[in-house]
């Protein structure tokens, strides 16, 4: 099951796939916003057909109090406006900190801030990706725990 995830920005949006096993996020891209919101959906829904992805996952960018802002609200609107054009389910997920803690391990790697800021966007997809992934994990887990022995 391979999975696209975006960490959506106003200058560009980051952009992530899992494996196919649907275990591992890799940052894959960053795409530059062009200024037309249906260049840039089409240009999405290409990426979704080239990693043959069964999933879209916008990350969505609640307030630290869990509240739905007016960056969340962006969020859901442009997420509901992809689902019309990617033809792949697209669902939202929680994306609070995630460029911080892109920066965090891109800092870790001793990298410039001018090279950090290239790649941050997809790094923060595959932080947001992988997230959803373990958590994912770990429901498949806890259901099959909850099943009990065939």
């Amino acid at each position: 099951m391979r999975v696209i995830a975006l960490d959506l920005g106003s200058k560009r949006v980051g952009v992530a796939v899992s494996d196919r096993s649907g275990t591992i996020a890799t940052p894959l891209v960053v795409v530059q916003r062009s200024g037309r919101t249906s260049v840039d959906h089409e240009r999405i829904r290409s990426i979704v057909e080239e990693e043959e992805a069964v999933l879209l996952l916008v990350g969505l960018p609640l307030s630290m109090d869990g509240s739905v802002g007016k960056a969340a609200q962006a969020a859901i609107r442009e997420a509901k406006a992809l689902a019309t054009v990617v033809g792949v389910p697209v669902e939202t997920f929680d994306e609070r900190l995630t460029t911080v803690t892109a920066d965090r391990m891109l800092m870790e790697f001793r990298m410039r801030a001018e090279d950090r800021r290239k790649i941050i966007d997809k790094v923060a997809a595959a932080v947001i990706l992988q997230s959803w992934l373990d958590g994912r994990a770990d429901r498949e887990r806890l259901a099959n725990e909850a099943e009990g022995p065939a």
